[in-house]
């Protein structure tokens, strides 16, 4: 208060009494924010004793980013503070979103290492309203899969629509940009055309629908069906046919109902299905099956069996594993073996925040080889579990690797380019495998199965890490019990499995000696029972384009066990 007791106070006393600056408390009052109660004399302002509160409601709104048109409203008692406090509140949020979106798209240009001129463009793709985005997704699906009469594979896709959140991370953003790219792009078109064409064309024939076809199924009778996840829909190895509408009938409520159970019911399984497959593709790659060796021919039965029920909805399903069935599946994965689409519903899952579908190409094509490596189905052959001696296995694992590490210690840093008789490996590929197969051996001995098959198991010393495995699956092998213990659902025994990984080493150890130019009689007093062995073992195995073992090869007159082992599993041994 000033000093002539009046009660009003100077500028300057206000300034000091609140702590805003006398610039801006005249600023305020010349926006009749603070309109001062008297002036002295001489014109200077002087302000009533309700001006430090009022001060500090003008500041208190300004630090919230009320602009200065509304708060003279509010002391005006024009408007109310709560409702000044809702209207600048959502223009905050407003503005929040949009500086997240340049946030986001900044981080996006940073991570995709972007040209500058992309940036307009990026800028703009990211502020596209969600009816654009949609568009953009319509137009697409529309124009690629013009003249295909497949309407359920066509409302599948359209219903995958690229919905960004409100705040989308620069990962969103940056799917959303690449998406927009990926459908202008004809390989997509192409793909999902040819996907289309193959659900028309497996769709059962008009006028004949399958007794689980839905008779009428406008969109809105979808939605049990719709619910699924889209990329679940066309998961690989499940029918893109099982929704086809086949005939125009007059609706029934009750069948509409029951037919939309069933084919959500079937579509749950198709997903079941392909997750499935790629569990026990996965796994059967980590643990080192050939698709064409005989140990896959159960899996593939699993598989096959588990797919079946799946195809109901189909033109003239199948109904047994059988060669038409096993052709059929076949025809399904490569179809479905589109990198291409893959990576269209791997973004849209990303652009919606949705868990991405599991990556699919290990496990298919592993899935697909096994698939060409039998055609048809064939029961187990127990007998390959016959006549295996634990102990003579042992001394047979003894003598094939002393004479194996023989060669592996003859072979010097410059050796380990050279190429090989397997299948294009190098001698430092085929040295890593060798020693695979016997820490496989060892983890299988140890109830632990490893799943690192694509690792790098020689190191830098090559020598070290073969003896090394080699005395590690010894140990294995006599203090675990496996060469008199069985494995695995079909309870193969030890002593067999110990028999396969002989077999393998003295097959590849061959191989080295052939690539270093060292003498490829090994392990001579084991070999004949090897070859022996191999011949029980993997005399059944399909001799297929691309497999573990070509078709078998003569070998010369004289020729010692080892080299016929090796012409045995399609080496050329002269």
């Amino acid at each position: 208060m000033n000093e002539d007791d009046t009660g009003l106070l100077t500028i300057g006393e206000l300034a000091r009494l609140t702590g805003v600056p006398v610039k801006t408390i005249r600023s305020w009052s010349d926006q009749d924010l603070l309109p001062p109660a008297a002036r002295t004399p001489a014109g200077y302002r002087l302000y009533g004793p309700d001006a430090p509160a009022r001060l500090e409601i003008v500041r208190s709104l300004r630090e919230l980013g009320i602009g200065l048109t509304a708060i003279r409203s509010v002391l005006h008692r024009e408007l109310t503070v709560a409702g000044t406090a809702a209207q600048w509140a959502d223009a905050l949020d407003a503005q929040i979103r949009a500086l997240r979106l340049q946030s986001a798209v900044l981080r996006s240009v940073a991570a995709r290492g972007s040209a500058a001129e992309e940036l307009p463009y990026m800028t703009e793709l990211a502020r596209l309203s969600a009816r654009e985005r949609r568009r953009i997704i319509t137009d697409f699906v529309e124009d690629a899969l013009d003249g295909v009469d497949a309407p359920a594979y066509r409302s599948g896709l359209l219903a995958a629509t690229p919905d960004l959140p409100d705040d989308p991370t620069p990962e969103q953003i940056g799917a959303w940009i690449e998406l927009a790219a990926l459908v202008r792009e004809p390989e997509l078109r192409a793909a999902l055309r040819r996907l289309a064409e193959y659900s028309a064309r497996t769709a059962p024939p008009a006028g004949e629908p399958d007794a689980k076809s839905e008779p009428y199924a406008p969109e809105e009778r979808r939605a049990p069906e719709e619910r699924r996840a889209p990329e679940e829909r066309h998961a690989p190895g499940a029918s893109h046919a099982t929704t086809e509408p086949r005939t125009a009938a007059a609706p029934d409520p009750a069948m509409q109902e029951q037919a939309a159970q069933e084919q959500a019911a079937q579509g749950q399984a198709a997903a079941r299905v392909a997750e499935l497959m790629r569990v026990r593709g996965e796994a059967a790659v980590a643990a080192g099956i050939a698709p064409d060796s005989p140990a896959a021919e159960p899996v593939i039965a699993e598989l096959v069996a588990a797919w079946l029920p799946t195809q109901t909805g189909t033109a003239d399903p199948p109904t047994e594993d059988n060669p038409a069935a096993r052709a059929r599946l076949l025809e399904q994965l490569e179809t479905a073996a589109e990198p291409v689409v893959e990576r269209y519903w791997q973004l849209l899952c990303t652009v919606t925040g949705r868990p991405a579908p599991p990556r699919w190409d290990t496990a298919g094509a592993w899935t697909t080889a096994v698939l060409r490596a039998h055609p048809r189905p064939y029961g187990l052959d127990r007998s390959a579990f016959d006549g295996t001696d634990p102990d003579r296995v042992l001394r047979a694992y003894e003598q094939v690797t002393r004479d194996v590490a023989a060669l592996v210690a003859a072979v010097q840093p410059e050796d380990l380019a050279l190429p090989t008789p397997c299948a294009g490996w190098s001698v430092r590929q085929l040295l890593d495998h060798m020693v695979w197969e016997n820490l496989m051996a060892t983890s299988i001995a140890e109830d632990a199965p490893r799943d690192d098959h694509t690792a790098d198991h020689l190191g830098d010393d090559h020598r070290a890490a073969f003896d090394d495995s080699v005395r590690a699956a010894l140990a294995a092998f006599t203090g675990s019990g496996m060469l008199r213990r069985t494995y695995g659902p079909y309870e193969a025994p030890g002593a067999m499995i110990v028999q396969q990984v002989v077999v393998e080493l003295l097959a590849h150890g061959w191989d080295l000696a052939r690539a270093t130019g060292a003498p490829t009689g090994l392990a001579p007093e084991a070999a004949e029972e090897t070859l022996a062995a191999a011949r029980r073992i993997y005399g059944a195995a399909p001799r297929t384009e691309g497999s573990s073992f070509a078709p078998e090869r003569p070998a010369p007159p004289g020729a010692s066990a080892t080299d016929r082992l090796a012409a045995f599993l399609g080496r050329a041994p002269a």
